[in-house]
């Protein structure tokens, strides 16, 4: 009878905490079934301790069989020693938002947390135009690796214009080629799983970059300016997983479903702006890549032998329309991926150096980004004068390194950022562009802010510049390099 109104009591205060949840539009689900906790991996003393923070939290949906099994056993005393037998905690959390997938590395991470840390974990996925492919079957591929939480968000139209548009705007190209892709994508990630662990109340973030690459120190850049109260997990840098194998077994070990899809050949990461290759026979840089690897792009040589024209325009340095329809920043840059795609436009090969030190060789497409960028830098042929190009192009290469290296949130990059949007106000207008297997290559570009004259600029004489004047000019300019070959010659 005690326990009957004790589950009672629960499942009053379970409803009420859906009534008051403000997330309505996340995805939410708790395992339904004690008994799956053998499918889950998870013993019975982890899952009551779970239970009991999850109980006691305010700030995140509990899960209605955690709070029930607290409640049948709040008569048993709770402790963090370890039992003869079972795994001692690295340190002890409460509740952990890992940055999830869904891929085999993202679904072993989940198990491992919970064992090593005593946390209950939110998986969390960022949706920033990876595709809808990426996302099928989250929810279900959470639950069984014994996540309480998922929570999706899509970020898409945040992505590209707080992210991507100001990139653009500042002309931002890391060591010549790269267009960022990534490097934009991971601060907007961070932010969000910064909000989300507010919002549940989790005091520890998680993530399942590599100790070698470069966006761990995106991630954990950005969780340090936005909450450095939060704690730091990355499971690479402590586990005893070596690979894919070490996985697979760990995966079995803990009666993890392994995702079952083909392995790829090639590590890639995808996102609205750009698709990335990296990995295999791109290792080698003289290693010419496969035909059959492009996904976002056709091979130039098979693109449409009659050239397409596309007009952008742009205002105050941010494009704003696609011939002459004015569109959202993420469905603007979505009809240009298209179109550049199916002429082949935005492939570039390039090694780089990462900012943990070592070089590596990637393939990139960006066939939206390239057209885009492309267009404001013209249009600011039109708009700006010589010296500002030039400061704004050597601060373009900062802009771009601080963005490379994760420090979006730093103050120096938001500083410059203001430069780049008080120089660019005047560039506004619109670009005519012409693409052919491969090419983009300009056709027109005009705007009412235009420093252009005709009127100068043209071989026919006019009032307001006179070729006579150019001599006294001449001299004057010259006078350095004729004082210098007197001296030499010495008169």
């Amino acid at each position: 009878m005690a326990q009957a109104q004790a589950i009672s009591s629960v499942n009053l205060l379970f409803r009420g905490s859906i009534k008051s949840s403000p997330r309505i539009q996340d995805k939410l689900f708790c395992s339904k079934k004690l008994d799956s906790l053998q499918e889950l991996g998870v013993k019975a003393s982890e899952f009551n301790g779970l239970a009991i923070a999850h109980s006691r939290s305010s700030f995140a949906l509990p899960c209605a069989n955690h709070a029930i099994q607290a409640v049948l056993t709040n008569d048993k005393e709770t402790t963090s020693s370890t039992a003869v037998g079972e795994k001692p905690l690295r340190k002890k959390l409460n509740k952990v938002v890992l940055a999830y997938s869904g891929g085999l590395d993202t679904s072993v991470i989940v198990p491992w947390l919970r064992e090593n840390y005593g946390c209950e974990v939110v998986c969390f996925t960022a949706d920033v135009g990876q595709g809808i492919k990426e996302l099928d079957g989250l929810e279900a591929k959470a639950k069984a690796s014994g996540a309480c939480q998922l929570v999706v968000k899509d970020l898409k139209e945040e992505f590209v214009k707080d992210y991507i548009f100001p990139c653009l705007r500042a002309g931002a190209i890391y060591e010549r080629k790269y267009l960022l892709g990534t490097s934009m994508a991971r601060p907007v990630i961070a932010k969000a799983m910064v909000d989300v662990a507010r919002e549940v109340g989790a005091d520890a973030v998680s993530h399942g970059c590599t100790g070698k690459g470069n966006d761990q120190v995106r991630f954990e850049l950005t969780f340090f300016a936005l909450n450095p109260e939060l704690s730091v997990v990355a499971p690479w840098r402590e586990w005893e997983i070596t690979g894919r194998e070490d996985a697979i077994e760990y995966a079995k070990k803990h009666t993890i479903p392994v995702p079952v899809t083909k392995k790829s050949i090639y590590s890639r990461d995808r996102n609205l702006w750009h698709l990335s290759h990296e990995g295999d026979i791109l290792e080698d840089p003289a290693n010419e890549p496969m035909k059959d690897m492009y996904m976002m792009s056709v091979d130039p040589q098979d693109a449409p032998d009659q050239p397409e024209y596309v007009n952008i325009g742009i205002v105050s340095g941010v494009p704003v329309s696609v011939n002459g329809k004015e569109l959202s920043p993420a469905t603007l840059l979505s009809e240009l991926n298209e179109i550049g795609g199916r002429h082949g436009i935005g492939r570039i090969d390039m090694v780089e150096n990462r900012l943990v030190g070592m070089k590596s060789r990637g393939v990139y497409e960006t066939p939206g980004g390239t057209i885009l960028f492309t267009a404001v830098q013209e249009l600011e042929s039109l708009t700006l004068d010589r010296e500002t190009i030039q400061v704004k192009d050597s601060l373009a290469l900062k802009y771009a390194e601080l963005v490379y290296a994760g420090r979006w949130f730093d103050p120096l990059r938001e500083s410059m950022d203001a430069f780049m949007e008080n120089i660019t106000k005047t560039t506004t207008g619109s670009v005519t562009l012409k693409l052919y297997k491969g090419s983009v290559s300009v056709t027109g570009r005009q705007s009412p802010h235009s420093l252009y004259r005709q009127d100068i600029s043209s071989f026919e004489s006019g009032d307001i510049y006179n070729q006579a004047d150019a001599a006294g000019f001449i001299r004057l300019y010259g006078l350095l390099m004729r004082v210098r070959a007197m001296l030499e010659k010495g008169l």
